[in-house]
């Protein structure tokens, strides 16, 4: 009788486990939704995680604040502090003018800083040694501190803009003067903006013999090799098409001014013809012509990942000086075109700035002759607006 309740006993244990295990069709399909929804969300973050690894510092989430938070890994910056000679204090004045009202909003407060002078002209000539790359608090990309080689220069070290791969030890130099004779034999730089051409010509080849135009071209390429370092200033002149640059002048003695914005590059394009200007294409798409006796550094600006860091908290961005910015919607009417009304409501305008000014796209530039003088002369080609930046930056098919 016994050995009769085992059997029957275990022929019903399938079915008791059975019904213990929910099936899919008894479970409502919000949790199975839910799920699923929370898998692919898993699979994402591991894939995120993957793509970043190596190149972000993440931090396990025992606040709030750190699960978002998301560093580049820039291991080979300096910890110590800046070189106090080439800094000054930086006075706040939160946003206010000379006469104590707010002229920039949403600006205030922050950790306190030292100005770095940055060399932005690079007009001592010669080699000059990386000591160190820093983290400068007052832009987005890191500085590099310089040491000259020449033992009589009267203040050795200075800051520039640290190119893309700099590191400590390796030796950059700016030829902003020129070309020094000794640098490469068989080569003088005997610039005329008239007569200079960077290739040869079929009236050297004639005049010289081909033994000697060969030897003109190979110390050309020689020259190249030695100054198209990154970090290394070169006269748009001496630059070939297609080589990548930053910190570009706008004059031919005055300092670099474009293309200073971490990650940022420029790409010359070519010379254009029957001017002594080059043909260089901005980060924006925009081409512009730039003087050839005008100076660049070669390389883009450091930094590249610095667009894609998440602070993680609001406090964060208060040590950085920026202060809450408020919607237009949430103002008053006296403060705000947007302003006042009953509940969520801007009275059926199109969106504009507390000075009226659209802010959806409209073109508030007067190029040509309704602008200022000589507006936009230097503007080879417009930075792409509307359809075709949105086809330039792969939103839409052709």
């Amino acid at each position: 009788m016994s050995l009769l309740r085992a059997a029957l006993a275990s022929l019903r244990a399938p079915a008791t486990l059975a019904s213990r295990i929910p099936s899919t069709s008894s479970t409502p399909w919000s949790q199975v939704l839910s799920r699923s929804m929370a898998l692919s969300q898993r699979e994402s973050l591991a894939k995120q995680k993957a793509a970043d690894a190596g190149l972000f510092r993440r931090y396990k989430p025992i606040t709030p604040s750190l699960r978002h938070l998301k560093r580049p890994i820039n291991n080979h910056l300096y910890a110590g502090r800046p070189l106090r000679a080439l800094t000054y204090a930086k006075r706040k004045k939160g946003g206010r003018g000379h006469r104590g009202r707010i002229t920039v909003r949403f600006i205030g407060g922050g950790h306190k800083r030292r100005i770095r002078q940055v060399d932005f002209h690079r007009r001592e000539g010669g080699f000059q040694d990386v000591v160190r790359i820093e983290y400068d608090p007052n832009r987005s990309g890191h500085i590099a501190l310089l040491k000259s080689r020449n033992p009589n220069s009267i203040q050795p070290y200075s800051y520039i803009l640290a190119p893309d791969g700099l590191r400590a030890g390796h030796v950059v130099a700016s030829f902003r003067q020129g070309i020094p004779k000794d640098l490469v034999p068989g080569y003088v730089d005997d610039f005329d903006p008239k007569k200079h051409k960077m290739r040869i010509s079929a009236e050297t080849i004639a005049s010289q013999g081909v033994a000697a135009a060969s030897a003109q071209s190979l110390a050309v390429s020689v020259l190249r090799q030695l100054t198209l370092q990154p970090g290394n200033v070169v006269p748009i002149r001496l630059v070939p098409p297609g080589t990548l640059i930053h910190n570009i002048a706008l004059r031919p003695t005055g300092p670099g001014q474009l293309v200073r914005a971490a990650g940022t590059y420029a790409q010359v394009i070519g010379s254009v013809e029957g001017t002594h200007y080059m043909a260089v294409k901005l980060q924006s798409g925009e081409i512009r012509k730039i003087h050839i006796r005008c100076c660049a550094t070669i390389g883009k600006v450091s930094n590249p990942l610095h667009n894609e860091r998440v602070l993680g908290k609001a406090g964060r961005m208060r040590w950085l000086g920026r202060r809450p910015n408020v919607r237009g919607m949430a103002q008053n009417a006296v403060d705000h075109p947007h302003g006042g009304g009953r509940g969520k409501s801007k009275g059926g305008k199109h969106p504009v700035s507390p000075w009226g000014w659209h802010t959806k796209g409209k073109r508030t530039r007067k190029p040509g002759p309704l602008g200022p003088r000589g507006n936009n002369k230097m503007v080879i080609k417009g930075r792409p607006l509307g359809f075709e930046k949105r086809l330039a930056a792969g939103e839409i098919q052709a």
